[in-house]
Order: C-alpha cells, then sequence, then structure tokens
C-alpha cells in the first residue's frame, strides 16, 4: 500500500483492528493522548486507517513520539488489538511493539 499523500516519509502509524464502537470515555482518553479529535478519531477508526503517525526524525519527533508510547501502553492495557506500521521512502512494513521501540530509540537525537 502506498503511503497517504499527506504522511511523512519516515514515520510509525497505530491503526486499530477492525472497528470498535467505544464509549466516550474511551475516546476522551485517545484525545486526551494523541490530541485528535472525537470526529478525527471515529472518522479513522470507520475507515480503518490509522489514529496516530509519528514522524520520525523530524522536529516533531520530541512531541509525538511520547504520545505513540503512550497510545500503545493505553491500548495495551485495555487489551484492544491495533496493528503498527513503519513508513520508510513511501512504503510501509507491519512491525511489532519492540521493533517499534527500537526504531524509536535509534531515531532519537537524529532530528531534522
Amino acid at each position: 500500500m502506498p503511503a497517504p499523500q499527506n504522511a511523512p516519509r519516515n514515520a510509525i502509524s497505530l491503526t486499530l483492528d477492525g472497528t470498535p464502537d467505544f464509549p466516550s470515555v474511551v475516546l476522551q482518553a485517545l484525545y486526551r493522548i494523541t490530541r485528535r479529535s472525537t470526529p478525527e478519531l471515529r472518522r479513522a477508526i470507520r475507515a480503518a486507517e490509522p489514529i496516530f503517525t509519528a514522524a520520525l526524525f523530524g522536529n516533531d519527533h520530541i512531541d509525538v513520539v511520547p504520545r505513540l508510547e503512550k497510545t500503545v501502553d493505553y491500548l495495551d492495557g485495555l487489551n484492544i488489538p491495533f496493528t503498527l506500521h513503519e513508513w520508510v521512502d513511501g512504503t510501509r512494513d507491519e512491525i511489532t511493539v519492540p521493533l517499534m521501540r527500537e526504531i524509536i530509540e535509534a531515531a532519537d537525537g537524529s532530528f531534522a
């Protein structure tokens, strides 16, 4: 699958598995973590699109990576299944949470 037009060249995205209909409390928590509005989250979930994308190696890295990690931890804590993808130069590969953490560690300090 090609990267969406607005996707960063190097990023990690998180997409929920399926199209769960979350209660407001879960959406509110996701809003606080991801800073995406409830309507944006609902649209992304229904469309099976990423609910959060963290650009790596850019100026926003220091802000978005902790939110990605918090989103992963929150969903893991609720046993909500999700898929992570690493986007590199327009292509994507599914990755595991441990590999996500390795990639993040490697990216720390490598800002544009």
